[in-house]
């Protein structure tokens, strides 16, 4: 079956890429910024974020560049190369929360800039709304798990907190399908860095509840999607249950797999993160 692309929420939203250089320390620093009207449909999008995070050299430690900004990092040999989004709020010095978001298996790659398209696309929409230091790790392989990659991920977090001011009590985890299952594994096998977690039509395992007990959770699904059923996300509740947790779980009705254009879009989400600390 070809697969068609829709218009991202059938709207038109605010684009524009705005390319500079900064002489200092020879480094080329590209900012994203939401400036002009037009309607976009998904892949014009992907391109257009694409190009924007393909034309940043990574900048080590200049902290006062903000938007996407691709960096690398180097382990057993390998190059791996994730963005880090810094907001317009960010000051050095005055820390400020963070998220770490992991991409879903049509994301995996080595490109270094699909993995933000879907997550990536809801804060270019509403900026103002998401005032955190935001890290995209990429999944080389659809045909591992998230929890194979937990050095990568694990790096990246001590990279980011190295080179930007982040509140250690406010770091939180989301990511969709299968990093909707990477959010619960990753965050039961670190459950004391995480302040909450948003893990989006994802999949789970009844261990990975148990050591969740006291974490904050707010998960969503769509109830018609045919890929990771609906039930996943409801045995994960259930489980977390058992254990006295009491997981804040949104089941969207008649939609499929992808239950994340919404999720990411729900006005309350990025407030609700900000009400947890540890």
């Amino acid at each position: 079956m070809r697969q068609r692309w829709r218009s991202i929420e059938s709207q038109s939203f605010m684009v524009q890429c705005l390319f500079y250089s900064s002489s200092k320390s020879g480094n080329i620093a590209s900012h994203l910024v939401i400036k002009e009207a037009r309607t976009l449909t998904a892949p014009i999008f992907a391109l257009v974020l694409g190009i924007a995070i393909l034309a940043l050299t990574p900048v080590n430690g200049q902290e006062e560049t903000k938007g996407f900004i691709a960096k690398t990092l180097n382990i057993d040999g390998r190059e791996l190369k994730y963005v880090v989004y810094v907001p317009t709020v960010y000051e050095k010095g005055n820390p400020i929360p963070a998220i770490v978001f992991l991409n879903g298996k049509g994301e995996c790659g080595t490109d270094g800039w699909r993995q933000v398209f879907h997550f990536g696309s809801a804060i270019m929409l509403d900026a103002k709304k998401w005032p955190f230091i935001v890290m995209f790790p990429q999944k080389q392989s659809p045909e591992t798990q998230w929890e194979d990659e937990k050095t990568m991920v694990m790096e990246i977090i001590e990279k980011t907190r190295k080179e930007y001011s982040i509140d250690d009590s406010r770091i939180y985890l989301t990511g969709l399908s299968q990093g909707g299952h990477g959010t619960w594994a990753i965050a039961a096998m670190y459950p004391d860095l995480f302040a909450a977690i948003a893990p989006i039509c994802g999949y789970g395992e009844k261990w990975m509840a148990e050591k969740l007990a006291k974490m904050p959770v707010w998960c969503f699904h769509g109830d018609a999607d045919t890929t990771v059923p609906v039930e996943r996300t409801l045995e994960m509740e259930r489980w977390l249950k058992e254990v006295g947790n009491t997981p804040k779980v949104t089941i969207y009705p008649g939609v499929g797999h992808n239950s994340w254009d919404k999720a990411y879009r729900e006005e309350n989400l990025a407030a609700w993160f900000l009400e947890h600390h540890k």
